[in-house]
């Protein structure tokens, strides 16, 4: 039981990008683009997916659950696996507490006698427990969270394309009415979209972490990354691509939450109550599978040296010190939520939003680097070199286009100061490991 089975892999790598931004937070991408936000999801699934085809050449060649920061190391040096080694670990740290805190707010809708610091000690308590007990265990519970969500979005995409096709009861279809004024802010719209929904795709890295836990990690992997990039985009695009046909892009139910818009308007009972349960499904998967890849990440670098060795003991396959540590933040949530239980959700995503730029930039980098040696990978990047130096200079625009934006600024440079002080720290471990090396080589 200590090995994930290629299903268990396939469903990770599908169920890991579909989270509960997809479902509340595009919302604010159509807001700002309107209608062209397919051309702002294209272009955002178009980058993720190239990150993702980079990911798998690597993890094929050099599977470990310390992914793309074992591959940093290799690539660039000791000081890049540790700084994007630990600004994932800090940063996925944090974003176990929001989705811990996301799942409370609804848990509390359904039950206000519990209050939301409890279901938050509640679901950390719980998923804990999963990811101590074994790997395979980890893995049953992934498969069948991806698989809930997967079944929302599809019988979604189906119920959306019969009333568009005017085949639902009751249901007038709107044409392409909806579609009229396409460009309503422009390209500059697009642009802005873009910045907003590229985030949603966030996820996709565990599933070469998850590889490594796999019985055979290269072909796990290839069928993983195989089977999932197209039906990502298709539930993506699809899902878009059904709330601004049915829908007018600047109704404010859209904005709000585009998917309990669409389930009203096709007169589904209770949408609102429907799409709690499937984004409460959503964070709950999204936590499990959280705190295995930080549990993965941190006992890779302890098996590096680049973190305490205590935290390389194991049981049943499960670095047990590793996970509990992983916990620790999300555990301390459940304070910061009994103190400030409105406002701790903004305040935490504010402090990390950024850091999966960082560490996609650090994945294309990687690749680059590493592909000069490697003869005849078995899952390859399309198009090297010229796609995965498009897929850093897309990375390199967002940046550029977060800090020219004053609403997202401040969260690029909170992130910034984060990566500044984690390089900071690897580069003194690194000179003092070189001064030690001098010392001892002179004696």
């Amino acid at each position: 039981m200590t090995h994930l089975r290629e299903r268990h892999v396939t469903m990770i790598a599908l169920g890991g990008v579909i989270g509960a931004g997809l479902f509340v937070g595009t919302g604010a991408g159509i807001a700002l683009a309107g209608p062209a936000v397919l051309i702002s999801f294209g272009l955002a699934g178009i980058l993720a997916l190239l990150v993702l085809r980079m990911l798998a050449e690597m993890a094929a060649e050099h599977p470990s659950g310390g992914a793309f920061s074992v591959h940093a190391e290799k690539a660039i040096g000791p000081w890049a696996g540790f700084t994007v080694g630990w600004t994932y670990w800090a940063a996925v740290g944090v974003v176990l507490a929001v989705e811990a805190t996301g799942a409370a707010k609804i848990a509390s809708g359904w039950v206000p006698a519990v209050p939301q610091w409890a279901w938050v000690l509640i679901f950390m308590s719980a998923l804990t427990a999963v990811n101590l007990v074994g790997v395979r265990n980890f893995g049953e519970f992934e498969f069948w969270f991806a698989g809930l969500k997967v079944a929302a979005i599809v019988l979604f995409l189906a119920l959306g394309a019969a009333a568009i096709a005017g085949l639902l009861p009751g249901v007038d279809s709107p044409g392409t009415r909806n579609l009229s004024d396409f460009l309503p802010h422009g390209w500059g719209g697009v642009i802005a979209g873009f910045m907003a929904v590229v985030f949603a795709f966030g996820g996709l890295e565990v599933v070469t972490i998850a590889a490594a836990d796999a019985e055979n990690p290269q072909h796990a992997v290839r069928k993983a990354v195989r089977t999932s990039m197209t039906r990502l985009l298709v539930f993506y695009l699809g899902s878009m691509a059904v709330v601004v046909t049915l829908l007018p892009w600047n109704d404010s139910e859209v904005g709000a939450s585009p998917y309990v818009a669409v389930l009203n308007r096709i007169g589904i009972p209770a949408a609102g109550q429907i799409m709690n349960v499937v984004i409460f499904v959503a964070l709950l998967s999204a936590i499990n599978a959280t705190l295995y890849g930080a549990a993965r990440m941190l006992s890779s670098l302890a098996e590096r040296g680049e973190a305490p060795k205590a935290l390389l003991v194991k049981k049943n396959g499960v670095p047990r010190n590793a996970v509990l540590a992983s916990t620790a933040f999300g555990f301390f949530s459940v304070l910061l939520n009994y103190l400030w239980p409105d406002t701790v959700f903004l305040l935490l995503l504010n402090a990390v939003g950024s850091a999966l730029l960082v560490v996609w930039a650090f994945i294309a980098i990687s690749q680059i680097r590493l592909r000069r040696t490697m003869e005849n990978p078995a899952v390859p990047m399309w198009g090297y070199p010229h796609l995965s130096w498009l897929a850093l200079a897309g990375i390199a625009g967002v940046i550029v286009l977060m800090l020219s934006d004053e609403q997202a600024r401040g969260q690029i440079l909170s992130t910034g100061v984060l990566v500044a002080v984690v390089a900071a720290v690897a580069l003194s471990r690194s000179a003092l490991r070189r001064r030690r090396g001098d010392r001892t080589l002179s004696r």
